[in-house]
């Protein structure tokens, strides 16, 4: 009687905890946002090689270590690496450094390989299912297990060379994938919207290095150094600089909407999606898209200029509501929405669009008075 009284209690505490961790699960750090960052193999495991010279432990890490100079620029974050210098750190070390600063999210940094000219970006999470999809990759970045001293007993039953061999999923890594899938998402629409790169799409994999961290964690293939050409883009200042500059964004956009969502469903207000491919959509995720605010400046889009006077009624404007009317000379010009978020009012413009205004554009007020577009986006948002 006593031992299932104490189970009770035991359980009850446990999930009392799990729900604080729910709800507090980042916010757990009361000063700045912890970032840890993982550069990829180093020392004496290269990672993968090609025949053009480059070298994936050299890549990651010079990728990294600018991603946390952009990070430790911005004061609300603080950055940990798992390495900083050419050195190999044991996977299980590596998950270890993540979880014993206590960190609100772990990135690790990669490139890919491939037989053939592949080419493209794509993003990991932790396959919950253990599904084995992606095994091949899931194989090459669990393998340097065997590189590790007494691996047979610091990873007991797992075997990365076998399809079968199981990943434990414990509650925890259950509460951060859907936050991990957020990262994700937004380190590819990064990639494809900022810096024009071809995304393989946000998949998941039994990788043992982001299993075990107790955080929100991915696994960024940054491309494929077997590829000549994504080879050398790879291993060049301009690539390096504009991926690292594409993962700083995402995860400062990652950053506010957690702070826009405190101990709230962080998906509650999402606008858009990305879908998450393996081989194919399997599912579809909702993203929220950041809230974008500057001070005293409004945007609007503008859907027409006629001469004609019409009434700013949903009747008029293929059932979009919210149309305004100004008139300017002798023309009449008309515009949906009002707003002071540039995300909202590009939103705004998408939706105009798809009601047959494909030539809308977005434009800017400040203090009542029209201003150029450009001028008004280099003004600090909130």
């Amino acid at each position: 009687m006593r031992t299932n009284t104490l189970s009770t209690i035991v359980l009850t505490v446990f999930i009392f905890t799990c729900f604080l961790t729910s709800a507090n699960a980042f916010q757990k750090n009361n000063g700045k946002f912890i970032v840890v960052l993982d550069a990829g193999h180093g020392g004496k495991d290269p990672g993968k090689n090609s025949k053009y010279g480059y070298k994936e432990k050299d890549i990651a890490l010079k990728i990294v270590l600018a991603v946390g100079k952009d990070l430790e620029k911005n004061g609300e974050f603080k950055v940990v690496y798992t390495r900083k210098t050419d050195v190999f750190v044991e996977l299980k070390d590596r998950a270890k450094i993540a979880n014993d600063a206590d960190a609100d999210l772990f990135v690790s940094i990669h490139c890919n390989a491939h037989h053939t000219e592949a080419s493209g970006t794509e993003t990991y999470v932790l396959d919950l299912k253990n599904t084995n999809k992606n095994f091949e990759v899931a194989k090459a970045e669990n393998e340097v297990i065997f590189m590790e001293d007494d691996y047979e007993k610091h990873y007991e039953g797992f075997d990365p060379h076998s399809p079968v061999s199981s990943i434990g999923i414990s509650l925890m890594q259950e509460e951060y994938t859907e936050n991990s899938i957020l990262l994700a998402s937004y380190i590819e629409r990064k990639f494809v919207n900022k810096i024009r790169r071809k995304s393989r799409g946000v998949k998941q994999a039994s990788l043992w290095v982001i299993h075990q961290t107790a955080m929100p964690s991915v696994l960024v293939e940054t491309g494929f150094v077997t590829n000549k050409e994504e080879g050398a883009y790879l291993n060049s200042s301009k690539g390096q600089d504009e991926i690292s500059g594409s993962i700083y964004d995402a995860i400062v956009d990652y950053k506010k909407i957690l702070d826009q969502n405190v101990g709230e469903n962080i998906y509650s207000e999402s606008t858009t999606q990305m879908v998450v491919k393996e081989d194919g959509p399997i599912e579809k995720v909702e993203i929220p898209t950041p809230e974008l605010v500057y001070n005293n400046i409004v945007f609007k889009v503008q859907l027409a200029a006629s001469s004609n006077k019409l009434e700013p009624k949903p009747f008029n404007f293929n059932g979009l509501s919210d149309v305004s009317r100004e008139k300017e000379g002798r023309l009449f010009k008309y515009f949906y929405g009002y707003t002071s978020d540039y995300n909202k009012a590009k939103q705004l413009q998408t939706e105009a669009q798809k009601k047959g205004y494909p030539e809308c554009f977005i434009v800017a007020y400040k203090e009542g008075k029209r201003i150029d577009l450009n001028d008004a986006l280099k003004t600090t948002a909130n």
